[in-house]
């Protein structure tokens, strides 16, 4: 599969309620933190981390209006259940794709 270009990619704009203007941008830097442990979970074959930050994402992701964050976040947990190195890794670049898109408009 190969790699998108973020600055070539189309944006992906979601809009989210003005409320949580405050602790969005924090969510979304925890996540990209989160890219790099991901990275070190997966060369190093640790599951275990993998599952947790998955589990995670599955379940804050739609509670900051972030659905996309939700459905990587299971299949990332699921693949590390599975320990399947390869989906969790397409797992860990569609989480690094979508927050390089992301446009975030809030109403």
């Amino acid at each position: 599969m190969p790699m998108s270009h973020p600055e070539s990619a189309e944006r992906i704009t979601v809009h989210i309620d003005r409320d949580f203007e405050t602790i969005v941008p924090t969510f979304l830097s925890n996540r990209k933190k989160d890219i790099q442990t991901l990275r070190q979970a997966l060369s190093s074959a640790n599951f275990s981390t993998i599952e947790i930050l998955g589990h995670r994402m599955k379940g804050d992701g739609g509670g900051y209006g972030f659905d996309r964050i939700s459905e990587i976040g299971n299949a990332m947990e699921q693949a590390a259940i599975q320990h399947d190195h390869t989906t969790a890794e397409q797992c860990v670049a569609q989480l690094e794709d979508f927050l390089a898109r992301l446009q975030v408009e809030y109403r």
